[in-house]
């Protein structure tokens, strides 16, 4: 079947719950249906592993009546069962409490026209293909040192689906889209040192990804790189955390601007908005509509149109994160972040990464945190790290067993650069980042 067909009949399915529910005594509702067919393979030391095929999609409806809110949802979309299904969101909304800031986001604010994003790019869900994809990462990084001794596999993923999202405003739209990645993680030994790295691949395009067996000699690399990591004493020094890394480290600002964390008053940048919260230089945009790229979307999960903004410009916070939820808690309105975030760009500084090791001088390149010890609330930040230690800008040694520690309010004031080698992988695009210092604790 035609993918304009498929979605017309998925938005067929949505504009049918939505008659149902206002038949039924909703005064307003909306409903989402998202479809995903897909293979996730995988191989160990040149066996077949898993293959996996899924075919899954599910409908989710949220009805108001009198203000107070009900959702339940199906995978069966048989006129019977999404009958079942409205039933039961309209008996929960009779056993919630009544909550002004609930309902659907404003209707001025609701997407006007379909954009096409070139997000869709179908291949066949070829289980053959993909397992030769995976055999060859991992090939090549086995056979690439023999200090790769061991493998945790690589696993070839590919999905094709499409979302479509409607409300008793009146509007009923969505678009088909597709996500294709290859991984491979490896083990090398060297005597008693064992350690484990990984590389990984992902598009919106099959043919765009990372060749296999690039993805393999790179897993292989990273893994031979860590071998013989040291511990360090305890210090104060600059740190970089390694472009792989530094949009996570950038998430924690998200989670920190966003409105649940603010109406609950539980973040370290409450009443930040218009103020200084990163060094004067320091620029992030949001550009949702960029085509091909993993976090476009022209609507978000609530079918508030999506638009540039400026979130962060000379280090001033311009906005906080919003869905029609958080914004009337605040008084204000949506922006449309119901979902996340959409492709933001961090400015670069101009600084290679060489550049930035040598401006660092003596320090810690971050290329590995573990654990969870962030607190949006105070900004407080503890997590394990392991890297490699620089001197006079040159890497010396790998290093592991650390910790990192400082307050992200402190932090992101005082970021030095931001490097060249954006990570593109995600749904923010930004480069290394250079600290101006945090406590590294070691021996």
């Amino acid at each position: 079947m035609h993918v304009e067909q498929q979605l017309a009949d998925i938005q067929e399915v949505v504009a049918d719950i939505l008659t149902m529910a206002k038949a039924k005594g909703a005064d307003s509702a909306e409903a989402s249906i998202s479809k995903v067919q897909g293979i996730a393979v995988a191989t160990r030391l040149k066996e077949v592993e898993t293959v996996e095929f899924t075919n899954d999609g599910g409908l989710g409806i949220s009805v108001y009546v009198e203000g107070c809110k009900g959702s339940a949802s199906t995978a069966d979309l048989s006129k019977q069962a999404l009958a079942l299904t409205v039933e039961k969101a309209i008996q929960i909304a009779r056993y919630t409490g009544e909550d002004p800031c609930a309902g659907l986001a404003e209707k001025e604010l609701m997407v006007q026209d379909s954009m096409d994003l070139e997000l869709y790019h179908p291949v066949d869900l070829d289980t053959d293909a993909g397992l030769k994809l995976a055999l060859e990462a991992e090939t090549a990084a086995l056979d690439s040192d023999p200090r790769i001794n061991n493998s945790d596999g690589a696993s070839y993923n590919a999905n094709i689906g499409m979302k479509v999202y409607g409300n008793s405003h009146g509007i009923n739209v969505g678009y088909p889209s597709s996500r294709y990645s290859l991984s491979c993680v490896m083990i090398a030994g060297d005597g008693d040192d064992m350690q484990r790295d990984y590389a990984y691949t992902v598009s919106r395009e099959a043919d765009k990804l990372q060749s296999a067996k690039e993805v393999g000699q790179q897993a292989a690399q990273n893994t031979l790189n860590r071998l013989g990591a040291r511990k360090v004493q305890t210090c104060n020094v600059p740190v970089i955390i390694d472009k792989e890394l530094a949009p996570s480290f950038i998430g924690h600002f998200v989670s920190a601007i966003s409105g649940g964390s603010l109406y609950r008053k539980s973040s370290f940048l409450l009443d930040s908005k218009g103020q200084q919260v990163f060094p004067e230089w320091f620029e992030i945009q949001e550009r949702p509509h960029i085509k091909r790229a993993l976090a476009s979307s022209f609507f978000d999960n609530e079918g508030v149109a999506t638009h540039d903004m400026d979130i962060v410009t000379n280090g001033i916070l311009n906005h906080y994160l919003f869905t029609s939820y958080s914004a009337r808690k605040m008084g204000t309105k949506t922006n449309g972040h119901a979902g996340g975030i959409h492709n933001w760009l961090v400015k670069d500084t101009g600084h290679s990464q060489a550049q930035l090791l040598k401006d660092m001088g003596t320090g810690l390149l971050v290329t590995e945190l573990m654990g969870q010890g962030v607190n949006i609330v105070t900004g407080d930040y503890s997590r394990g790290a392991a890297g490699y230690w620089v001197e006079n800008g040159v890497i010396q040694y790998p290093v592991h067993e650390l910790t990192i520690a400082g307050n992200l309010k402190d932090i992101l004031r005082n970021i030095v650069a931001v490097g060249t080698d954006t990570e593109l992988r995600g749904s923010i695009f930004t480069g290394s980042l250079l600290l101006e210092s945090m406590a590294v604790a070691g021996e």
